[in-house]
């Protein structure tokens, strides 16, 4: 029988979005599924994952798990493995999941798939796809029938429920202790009031028909009025006009949030496979036979330079 562990991602004293997807989807598919909580100050998350859907909350609660650590967090999650008797971790396709998917498969002698961008299920067979060769190909890979399961799934592939939190029935785990070789001298965090792509509910996000640099900046107080994430095309980051965090696409940021707005994007496949999940997307380019207007809910046919302004004026009446 499938048993789905899946490993929670906390920040700034919140489960993270990606971590919601991968409980929903799972819930979706029919599947039972525990999840792994650490850190410090945890505990008063656990309804939030049980309301999500979660079995049974494996809790790690401890001041030694403030700043993560590779090596206690991979005893940890091994410890949650043995008890709940999962035949699959998921994880999230994050710095933080992609440090924990090797650690965890080497500590369980099984192999591991990351960036996982789709999943198929057939009775206890799993088939998943995940992009290769700089997108070019798409990798179809099956694990062998009695192998645990090791996966991180990229983030903005599937839907987050918006569930009430529920009572957790929680599993307290064993803080190791003494073993690690590792000490943190210092954590350095960038600071930034942007909101992050995988969390965001609006996305602006800017493509070749801005220009440069200078055209970035005209499209960024838009996102700034709507409380909106910023993002942009591969052709942008590429050219060095934003920094490749903002990426959007295959290669960049998977997202599906509530509003997409696609300003002098033409619609890349890469950038539509990443993007085409927004519930409500807003396209403005110049091209009637840009691609992103087969994806489009409502199109601008025109410049962006003259429609952004409008819409400026929009959002500051509907604020008022």
């Amino acid at each position: 029988m499938t048993k789905i562990l899946i490993v929670a991602e906390v920040k700034n004293g919140e489960i993270k979005k990606n971590t919601l997807e991968l409980i929903s989807f799972a819930k979706s598919e029919g599947f039972e599924s525990d999840t792994v909580l650490l850190g410090t100050g945890v505990s008063v998350l656990a309804d939030t994952l049980a309301g999500q859907g979660a079995g049974t909350v494996y809790l790690g609660d401890d001041k030694s798990l403030e700043i993560y650590n590779t090596e206690q967090y991979t005893a940890l999650v091994s410890d949650a493995i043995h008890q709940s008797g999962a035949t699959q971790i998921w994880l999230t396709s994050s710095e933080f999941g992609r440090d924990l998917t090797p650690r965890i498969a080497a500590r369980q002698s099984t192999g591991a798939l990351s960036d996982v961008t789709r999943l198929e299920f057939n009775g206890d067979e799993i088939t998943a796809y995940r992009p290769c060769m700089a997108t070019k190909a798409v990798q179809k890979c099956k694990f062998s029938k009695d192998s645990l399961r090791v996966i991180s799934i990229r983030s903005g592939i599937f839907p987050a429920d918006n569930s009430a939190p529920s009572s957790a029935n929680t599993v307290s785990l064993s803080i190791p202790s003494g073993h690690s070789q590792i000490e943190v001298r210092e954590v350095q965090v960038e600071e930034s009031n942007e909101v992050e792509l995988n969390e965001a509910s609006i996305i602006v996000s800017a493509g070749r028909g801005v220009g440069g640099t200078e055209g970035c900046e005209f499209v960024r107080p838009l996102a700034t009025e709507l409380g909106a994430a910023f993002g942009a095309s591969r052709a942008v980051c590429d050219a060095g006009w934003l920094p490749h965090k903002h990426q959007v696409g295959q290669t960049g940021t998977m997202v599906n949030p509530d509003f997409y707005f696609a300003m002098g994007i033409s619609g890349a496949i890469q950038h539509l496979a990443g993007m085409s999940g927004s519930k409500v997307i807003v396209a403005v380019n110049k091209d009637p036979e840009a691609p992103i207007f087969k994806v489009a809910d409502y199109g601008i046919v025109g410049d962006l330079f003259k429609a952004i302004p409008v819409l400026r004026e929009e959002v500051g009446k509907r604020k008022e």
